[in-house]
């Protein structure tokens, strides 16, 4: 019983996701109102409120994927791999997360994206949302990559693999290649700072 209820749960927030970013490329994010998410997606606007507390919420819900996926990437670092291997490793791990709302190919990632660098609200909480994830990121890759690299190493590499990824889904169409090709357009930003071994 308890499965079925969980699995109504995750149904019902993968919904409220949809909903809310449909709109929001149809109407607008502003125009978009918490009751017009929640009756596109067949629930009340209680029912949004027991998953989101704003509208904006619905935008970064998969943020805590991010720390999952570092997690355990990192929980299976062998100690002498080498920093551009376990970078890429990361980033194909981000890349293909079974927890995302959406994969890189999927329509609705190409609006989040989209409403990400156009709607200056949204953009100032993933810029904030953005650096904590590099910091995170460096952190752990200093712990665990030391002496090959130092803290501004590690933030110089994060903050250019994260920027990388960024450009290439700002500027890519979503299409079924689009996965593939931020993964290259990623491992050339790392050869680009680390030296080929």
């Amino acid at each position: 019983m308890a499965g079925l209820r969980e699995e109504k749960k995750r149904r019902t927030r993968q919904a409220l996701i949809e909903a809310a970013l449909t709109l929001f490329d149809e109407d607008g994010y502003d125009a978009t109102t918490v009751a017009g998410i929640a009756a596109r997606a067949g629930v009340s606007p209680a029912t949004f409120f027991n998953y989101f507390v704003t509208k904006e919420e619905v935008v970064f819900a998969d943020q805590p994927v991010y720390d999952e996926v570092l997690d355990e990437v990192f929980a299976t670092a062998e100690p002498a791999e080498p920093v551009a291997d376990l970078v890429k490793r990361t980033v194909h791990a981000l890349a293909g997360a079974d927890a995302w709302s959406f994969p890189l190919d999927h329509p609705l990632t190409v609006v989040r994206t989209r409403l990400l660098a156009t709607v200056p609200a949204l953009r100032a909480g993933y810029l904030l949302r953005n650096a904590a994830v590099g910091d995170r990121w460096a952190e752990k890759l200093c712990e665990t990559c030391a002496p090959q690299l130092d803290r501004v190493e590690a933030a110089a590499l994060t903050g250019a693999v994260l920027g990388a990824l960024e450009a290439a889904l700002r500027r890519l169409p979503g299409d079924r290649s689009t996965t593939e090709l931020v993964l290259d357009i990623v491992d050339r930003a790392v050869h680009g700072f680390l030296p080929r071994a």
